[in-house]
């Protein structure tokens, strides 16, 4: 096995195959079982901001939303997954392993909630994924409304944790590259995780209903995250890791070409169970043992922007190239 050792978020990583947020990284037990299949660390499934206030409000009846819907599954999934119950997660998952151990919150404003990253802190977090959840539905709201809640959040956070925070953000922005570029000049963040995925409507076409389609990501939706880890890597300050769509060594190997520091992987975990963690990583280093690369670093971002100064392998005459001649 070739040197898979790597720094994420100024974390130790003994390989950059991250379990990200989701029903894998529950339990004291499924994390255990994730370490020992060598996975290089794990980002815990995520609180809700909602969840948060509704507790901290000590009354499920004092919280206020407009949504009934909302309110009671707030307060079915309340019951069920406590905050206290989340701090001990992390101080129990600490013992267990010996892997970084990243807590994560899915937000939607810099409300009271922040205040809680404290106690995610204090219950021995390497790290902090904040997952901001910001859909630009709303006809109404110019772009920079949505984009000021990433500043927002990032501000209070800062003056509250000293862990190092990781940024899981929307690829909507009609400037993404600018807004990801300011965001790392804030200091404040140590990374960004591209990207999060949202829930996908559909329809029944029978009993017109709303649904939901398969939650699950397929290997067709790493191009996106391909591509925008490489036009980042080595312009922006701070860590990037790469999120949705990695099913395979192959898919692996991509996104660390591009310049992921790190990569998440979920959904073929889910398909394929934990053992399947290091049969990515072995086909990760014997891809490298081919390559004669005797470290991650030593191909680290070799097919970003920045290292090749080639736009044009990544935007518009792309399309030109492949797809100009199709009748």
């Amino acid at each position: 096995m070739k040197n898979l050792s790597t720094k994420y978020l100024g974390l130790h990583l003994r390989n950059p195959l991250i379990v990200g947020s989701s029903g894998l990284t529950d339990s004291v037990e499924k994390i255990r079982q994730l370490a020992d299949n060598n996975a290089g660390a794990v980002v815990l499934k995520s609180l809700f901001e909602e969840q948060i206030l509704a507790e901290l409000a000590q009354n499920l009846e004092a919280y206020n939303t407009d949504a009934p819907d909302a309110f009671e599954y707030i307060r079915q999934y309340t019951r069920e997954n406590t905050v206290s119950d989340y701090l001990g997660l992390i101080s129990q998952a600490k013992k267990a392993v010996e892997i970084p151990i990243i807590a994560s919150i899915n937000c939607v404003s810099a409300n009271e909630w922040v205040a809680f990253a404290k106690s995610v802190e204090n219950a021995g977090a390497d790290a902090l994924e904040i997952n901001i959840s910001l859909f630009p539905s709303d006809s109404r709201k110019k772009c920079s409304e949505y984009e000021k809640i990433y500043f927002e959040v990032l501000d209070r956070l800062a003056s509250i944790v000293s862990i190092p925070i990781a940024l899981k953000m929307s690829r909507y922005s009609s400037a993404l590259a600018n807004l990801v570029t300011r965001l790392s000049w804030t200091g404040k963040v140590a990374g960004f995780v591209l990207f999060n995925r949202y829930s996908r409507p559909d329809f029944n076409i029978d009993t017109f209903e709303v649904g939901a389609a398969d939650v699950f990501s397929s290997p067709e939706e790493n191009s996106t995250t391909l591509r925008w880890i490489a036009l980042l890597a080595g312009n922006v300050t701070g860590d990037l890791a790469a999120s949705t769509g990695v099913h395979d060594n192959a898919d692996l190997i991509k996104q660390i070409l591009a310049g992921a520091a790190a990569v998440q992987v979920v959904s073929t975990l889910y398909k394929n169970g934990p053992e399947y963690i290091q049969e990515l990583l072995n086909g990760l280093s014997a891809w490298m043992e081919t390559k004669s690369f005797d470290c991650i670093n030593d191909f680290k971002g070799k097919l970003s922007l920045a290292s090749s100064d080639d736009s044009a392998a990544l935007e518009r005459i792309q399309f030109m190239k492949y797809f100009g001649g199709i009748s």
